[in-house]
C-alpha cells in the first residue's frame, strides 16, 4: 500500500512517474535492457538528456544566456564548487546565515574564500529572514550566496535579494519546482535533486554564461563548470538514472500545468496545514508568518512527551517520516510536488483527532 511520505528528502515521486519508471525498466525503448544499463554516450540517452534541458528550460523560462548543468555529488558538492568557480584565491564572498544549510554552504566556502556574514538570523533562532535593508553586502565580494528556504527551519525568503551588479547564488534545493522563477535574476542557481526534481545524488546547476571560465587552475575538473559545460554534462559518466527520473519528473510538471499551476496548488497546500497548526491550540509552528516554508513545515506538540505516540501513530495511518530533523526535534511535515492535497487532508484529519484525544 502506498503511503503518503512526508520526508525531506529523498522525498516522494509522482506516482506516475514511478508507475512509467517501473514499466520501462526491464524493457527501456524496445532496447531490451533497463536505461541504467544504456550507455550514456548512445544517441538514445543524449535524446533523454537533450529533451530534459529543454523541459527545464521551459518550466523554469531559462534565458538563453544561462547554461544547464546536471552534475553529481548533490547540493553538497556544489558547496565548494561555488566559491572554486567564481572567484579567485583570497577573493571575498558574503552569505547569508539563515540556519544548517547556509551554515553548511559557509563551512565549506572558507576553506576557498574569505567569507562576510551579510546577515545572521541566529538572534530569532533562526526563524527569521533579514529584511532587505538589514544584508550588509560587500561591494568588493565575488558573489553574494543565500539559502531561500532552508529544510530544516522551515523559514523561507519572501523575496529575492537586490545585490547591485555582484551575482547572486542561491541554494534551491526544496523550493525548485515549487512555483515560477525569474532565474535572470541569478548569477547561479543550484539544487540537490531529491526533493523536487528526482533521485538523491543529482545536482542542477543553472550559470549565466559569463560567470564560466574562472574556475581556479587547480579546480577539479568535475567541479569546473565551463568544462561540464563544454561536454555536455558527460565529462564523465553521469549520473543516467537519476537524470532519466528527472526528465520524466520535467514532463510531469508540464502535463499538471507548468509551474504557475503547481504553484498555487502549493501556495493552497501549506496554507490548509498551517490553519491547521495555528487554529488548534494544540501544535504550533515557530516560524515567523512572513517567511514560512511552502515545502518543509515544522511543528511542535503542546505536550512533547507524546510526540513518540504521535509518530506512532501516525505511521499506522500511512503518515509517514513526519520527525523533525535530529538537530530540532518536534515534527515536520515536507510537502513537495508530489504530495497531493490529499496528503494534507490525511494529515490534518489525523492531527484533529490525535490532538481531540490527548488535548
Amino acid at each position: 500500500m502506498r503511503v503518503f511520505n512526508f520526508s525531506a528528502g529523498p522525498a516522494a515521486l509522482p506516482l506516475p512517474v514511478l508507475e512509467q519508471a517501473r514499466d520501462e525498466m526491464l524493457d527501456w525503448r524496445g532496447s531490451g535492457m533497463s536505461v541504467m544499463e544504456v550507455s550514456h554516450r548512445s544517441k538514445g540517452f543524449i535524446a533523454v538528456a537533450e529533451q530534459a534541458e529543454a523541459d527545464l528550460r521551459e518550466l523554469l523560462a531559462i534565458p538563453d544566456s544561462y547554461k544547464v548543468l546536471f552534475l553529481q555529488g548533490g547540493a553538497s558538492a556544489q558547496f565548494a564548487a561555488v566559491p572554486l568557480n567564481l572567484c579567485p584565491a583570497g577573493a571575498r564572498a558574503d552569505y547569508v546565515d539563515t540556519g544548517h544549510w547556509s551554515q553548511r554552504a559557509m563551512a565549506e566556502a572558507r576553506r576557498f574564500v574569505t567569507v562576510n556574514v551579510a546577515a545572521d538570523t541566529a538572534a530569532s533562532r533562526h526563524t527569521t529572514v533579514p529584511a532587505q535593508a538589514e544584508l550588509r553586502l560587500d561591494a568588493g565580494a565575488a558573489y553574494v550566496h543565500y539559502t531561500p528556504n532552508e529544510t530544516i527551519g522551515g523559514v523561507e525568503f519572501p523575496y529575492i535579494p537586490d545585490t547591485g551588479g555582484v551575482p547572486l547564488v542561491a541554494d534551491l534545493s526544496s523550493t525548485i519546482l515549487s512555483r515560477p522563477l525569474e532565474v535572470a535574476r541569478f548569477g547561479l542557481i543550484y539544487a540537490g535533486a531529491q526533493k523536487n526534481i528526482g533521485p538523491s545524488g543529482l545536482a542542477v546547476v543553472i550559470v549565466r554564461e559569463d560567470l564560466l571560465g574562472r574556475a581556479r587552475p587547480d579546480t577539479p575538473a568535475i567541479l569546473d563548470y565551463k568544462a561540464m559545460a563544454g561536454s555536455g554534462s558527460m565529462l564523465n559518466t553521469p549520473p543516467t538514472f537519476g537524470w532519466y527520473i528527472a526528465g520524466l519528473v520535467f514532463r510531469w510538471l508540464k502535463s499538471e500545468g507548468g509551474l504557475a499551476a503547481i504553484g498555487e496548488r502549493n501556495r493552497a497546500k501549506a496554507a490548509r496545514l498551517y490553519a491547521a497548526i495555528d487554529d488548534s491550540g494544540f501544535y504550533s509552528n515557530p516560524v515567523a508568518r512572513e517567511c514560512r516554508s511552502w515545502m518543509n513545515v515544522p511543528f511542535a506538540l503542546v505536550r512533547p512527551e507524546l510526540d513518540a505516540a504521535f509518530l506512532a501513530e501516525a505511521t499506522r495511518a500511512g503518515l509517514t517520516n513526519l520527525a523533525g530533523h535530529r538537530a530540532v526535534g518536534g515534527m515536520r511535515a515536507s510537502i513537495y510536488n508530489a504530495m497531493p492535497a490529499a496528503g494534507i487532508e490525511a494529515l490534518v484529519d489525523f492531527m484533529t483527532d490525535f490532538a481531540r484525544r490527548n488535548g
